[in-house]
Order: structure tokens, then sequence, then C-alpha cells
């Protein structure tokens, strides 16, 4: 027997199978949020700014007991000391009160969550100590104090130094063998933050740190000046030993990885390599500046006394 005919739907399913037009634009979909969209894209943008920007010139904060203590003690000139209230007292925290106190810094006493808020993360123990920017002098104002002494001009130039331990460092011994200034580039080089400050154990408060727009103008500068422009690298045409270091000099240090760059090396009057045993290649920048600054130091106090 034949099956029974079964009725059609009588095109009641046309209406489903029916296009519904073309897909309309993103802003006028009924579940699309445009001011969210908006937020988004503001925020990915102020995060591109952010990482895009300098860094800032405001002041610097040192958290933590030790570091806040060896500051003080190396005399890094502060603007204030920051406490947060119930920190538990010991011997450091004592110690950094009784510093500030004598070298006459601002204490102030206010909240964990305030000090969080400064610090912008919670690893201060209790204690901060705010840095103001540090005042840098001009390449020509070193020029002028080494006048002012009535003495030959032996100026540092540091070309591609970016740790600001090695910059301290240099700083120190400038200022321990008769330097008249340390010159650093405005750019992609170390700046005199805490670090510099606590390693040049506070000669930067007494040797000027001069920051040059553009390194090579500036050692043409000092050349104009009547400096004799010494670039200090392991395959140096003269050596330390050989080299008369009484005139007015200046002294540019590069980095151990890097050296000195190209455009400063042709710069250079000389390049100076310094004697060492065979098995050593090379020394880190701030015992190199140290070792010729001392060896310039002693023929300078030779030439005093003959």
């Amino acid at each position: 027997m034949a099956g029974k005919s079964q009725k059609g739907s009588g095109g009641q399913g046309r209406a489903r199978r029916k296009g519904r037009g073309p897909t309309p634009k993103a802003k006028d979909r009924h579940w699309y949020d445009d001011k969210q969209r908006r937020q988004r894209k503001d925020q990915r943008q102020h995060r591109r700014q952010q990482k895009r920007a300098p860094r800032s010139k405001g002041p610097e904060l040192v958290l933590g007991r030790n570091p806040v203590v060896e500051c003080l003690r190396a005399g890094v000139p502060a603007a204030g000391l920051f406490l947060a209230t119930g920190t538990d007292n010991d011997n450091r925290l004592g110690e950094a009160i009784n510093l500030a106190k004598t070298a006459g810094v601002r204490i102030t006493e206010i909240s964990r969550r305030e000090l969080d808020k400064l610090a912008q993360n919670d690893m201060h123990q209790g204690i901060a100590l705010e840095i103001p920017p540090y005042q840098y002098a001009t390449p020509e104002e070193l020029l002028e104090r080494a006048r002012e002494k009535g003495e030959d001009p032996l100026i540092v130039v540091l070309d591609n130094i970016t740790d600001p331990r090695n910059l301290g460092a240099a700083v120190r011994s400038t200022a321990a063998f008769g330097g008249h200034g340390v010159v650093i580039q405005e750019r992609r080089s170390a700046s005199m933050t805490a670090v510099a400050w606590r390693t040049s154990a506070g000669t930067a408060a007494r040797l000027p740190v001069a920051r040059a727009t553009n390194l090579t103008r500036t050692v043409q500068m000092y050349a104009k000046a009547g400096c004799q422009i010494v670039g200090l690298d392991a395959d140096g045409d003269t050596d330390l030993d050989n080299y008369d270091g009484t005139g007015p000099l200046v002294v540019v240090v590069g980095s151990e990885g890097k050296g000195i760059s190209r455009l400063v090396s042709e710069n250079c009057d000389t390049i100076m390599s310094i004697p060492m045993a065979s098995d050593v290649e090379s020394l880190n920048a701030s015992v190199a500046c140290g070792v010729v600054l001392s060896e310039f130091a002693r023929q300078r106090r030779a030439q005093k006394r003959g």
C-alpha cells in the first residue's frame, strides 16, 4: 500500500531561509558598545605614549633601610625622609633618623598606605629618602673651573657608559686625582642617580658633572680650547708609559663592551692603551679611568716640583 503523501509547508519556511541583507557596521550593531571601544583605544594610546616618554626629571625616591642609610652616610643631598607610621625600629632606622637630623633633612611621618602610593610598591621597609634632581653643569663650565684655579684642564668624558656605578666611580677617581669635572651624554647614558651618588662616596657634591647634547661637538669644542683629546682603547697607537699628561687634557673613556663611538674616536688626537699583563684583555671603564688619572696626577706633581 502506497504511503500517505505529506503536505508541504505552504511556504512557511521561506522567511527563515531568506537573507538578512548586508552585515551592519560595527557601530550599528545593537550589541556593540562604541564608548567602550573608544576607551580601550585611548588606554592603548596612553600606554604607548608612556613607553615613549622621556625619563622623569623629578625627585627620586630611595627605598629600604640599607640604601637610605648608605645615601645619608655618603652625603647625598636629600629633600626629605619619609617614615611609615608604626614601623618597627632597629639600628638602621635609628641611624637614618639621626643622620637626617644632623644633615637638616626634613622628616615626615605618613601612613603606610601613603608611602605605598609614593613608592608605587610596598617594598620600602617603612622608609624612603627623597633625592632632588641633580643640577648638571655645562661642558664649558668645566673649562672655566680649571681657569679659575689657574690649572691646565683635566676633564673626563664618558662615552657609552650606562652603569651608574661606573659613573659614580669615575667621578670619585676624577675628584681624587685633581680633575676638573666629568662629562656624560644627555641620552643613552647613566645619570646622577642615588646609585651614582653613593658610589662617588659624596665627591659628586664637590666635582661638577656636565651633560652634553652632542658628545662629538663637545670634544671638538675642547680641542678648539687647546686641549689634547686622548681616547682609551686596548689597541691604542701609544701607551700610558710614553704619554705626557701634564698639559690641557681631555680623557675619553668608553664602555668595556662598545668602547668609544666612531665619531668621537675620529676626533681624538691620540688613542692610548694601558700596559697590562698579557692574560688580561681589558679593564672596567671606571678602573681604567682611575689608572690613567693617577699617572697624570703623578706627572703633574713632578712637574710642579721640578
